[in-house]
C-alpha cells in the first residue's frame, strides 16, 4: 500500500484534531508529573502544522516532513518542540523528493524520528519518556513486516505496542525532565509526551485504515 504526499497531509491534520480533542486529557496528565501545559501546547504546535500545509500540494513528503517539524519547534513549548520538530525533521531527510511513500519507508521515517528525539532528549528507553511508546512501536513494526503483515495491520500492531509502552512509563520512576524532580511519586503516573506519541500513531492508523477503506 501506497500513500501520496496529499494524504500523508490528511494524515497530519488528522493528529491535529486528534490532539485537539486530547488536549485536556493531555494537560491533566502533565499536571501530576510535570508543568501541566503539554496538551496546550501540543495543540497549538499542530493548529501551525495544519496552517503551513494548507496550500502544499503534496509532491515532496520530505518537504512536508521538514514544514512539520519547523512548525512544531516554532510553536510547542516546553521540552515538546524541541523533541517532537527534531523527530520530523530527522524523519523528512528520509523521504525527501518522493510523492509517494510505503509502510518501509514509514518504518525509516519512524527510526530516524527516533534517533533524532533521543539524540535531542539525551534519552534512552525506560526513562520515563515518549520513547517508551515510540520504541516498542518501531519493533513491533519490523518484526510485523518480517511476518508479512498487510501495511493496516502493522500500523495496528504498532500503536497497540506504543499504548503499552505509555503502561509501561506508569511503572517505572522518571529521571528526564521536570517529573524526575518527583523521584519516586512520579510512580504510578502515565507519561503525557508517551501518550501525544500513542495518540499520534494511533491517528496515522486510523487514518491509513480510512484511505485503504475508501472512508477517507
Amino acid at each position: 500500500m501506497s500513500i501520496s504526499g496529499l494524504q500523508v497531509i490528511s494524515i497530519l491534520n488528522k493528529i491535529a484534531n486528534v490532539i485537539e480533542e486530547n488536549k485536556s486529557y493531555l494537560c491533566e496528565l502533565d499536571a501530576a508529573i510535570g508543568d501541566g501545559d503539554h496538551g496546550i501546547n501540543m495543540n497549538k504546535g499542530f493548529i501551525a502544522v495544519k496552517d503551513k500545509l494548507k496550500d502544499n500540494n503534496g509532491v515532496d513528503i520530505g518537504d512536508i516532513l521538514k514544514k512539520t517539524g519547523m512548525a512544531l519547534v516554532s510553536n510547542v513549548g516546553g521540552a515538546s518542540g524541541p523533541l517532537y520538530g527534531t523527530a520530523f525533521m530527522k524523519a523528512a531527510g528520509e523521504v525527501n523528493g518522493k510523492e509517494n511513500i510505503d509502510i518501509e519507508d514509514f518504518i525509516k521515517i519512524m527510526e530516524a524520528a527516533l534517533g533524532g528525539v533521543m539524540m535531542r532528549g539525551k534519552a534512552e528507553i525506560g526513562e520515563k519518556t515518549m520513547i517508551d511508546a515510540i520504541a516498542p512501536a518501531i519493533d513491533v513494526m519490523k518484526e510485523s513486516l518480517k511476518a508479512g503483515l498487510s501495511s493496516v495491520d502493522i500500523l495496528k500492531a504498532s500503536k497497540d505496542a506504543a499504548l503499552k509502552g505509555v503502561e509501561y512509563t506508569k511503572t517505572i520512576i522518571a529521571t528526564k525532565g521536570r517529573a524526575s524532580y518527583l523521584g519516586e511519586r512520579s510512580i504510578g503516573h502515565q507519561d503525557a509526551g508517551a501518550t501525544s506519541s500513542y495518540l499520534i500513531l494511533n491517528a496515522i492508523f486510523e487514518q491509513v485504515k480510512g484511505i485503504k477503506e475508501g472512508l477517507v
